[in-house]
């Protein structure tokens, strides 16, 4: 089972509403194109579209409110600056860093089976 961190998490979140997206994220395990004699960790090297289709059905399942959702799309799906995305949820710009952070925390929590404490991350 992979672990899903913050940094995990953020990059994978534009897929969810962008299905052709997934063309154009890198697997961050696997080595950069131009490093031609770089070597891949072959547990996971093929692991983006796993990953794709688990943060998908996260999405779909984890306990988000409706804030954090919203928040979440109009950062991740929609790419909008705090400022905007507070003038569209009717909040601060504080409200709406908040609700990111926290939607980001849940769902990777929920992505790897555990309750989310605020300011999740993965304890190794």
């Amino acid at each position: 089972m992979t672990a899903y961190d913050r940094r995990l998490v953020e990059h994978l979140l534009p897929a969810v509403w962008d299905v052709e997206a997934a063309y154009g994220i890198r697997n961050p395990q696997s080595p950069d194109a131009d490093m031609p004699k770089a070597t891949t960790d072959p547990k996971a090297a093929g692991t983006l579209f796993a990953h794709l289709a688990d943060i998908r059905l996260g999405w779909k399942t984890a306990p988000l409110s409706l804030g954090e959702r919203q928040a979440l799309v109009l950062r991740y799906g929609v790419d909008l600056p705090d400022d905007e995305a507070a003038a569209v949820q009717g909040v601060t710009d504080r409200a709406v860093r908040y609700r990111v952070e926290r939607g980001v925390g849940k769902l990777a929590a929920h992505l790897n089976g555990h309750e989310y404490v605020d300011s999740y991350e993965e304890l190794e």
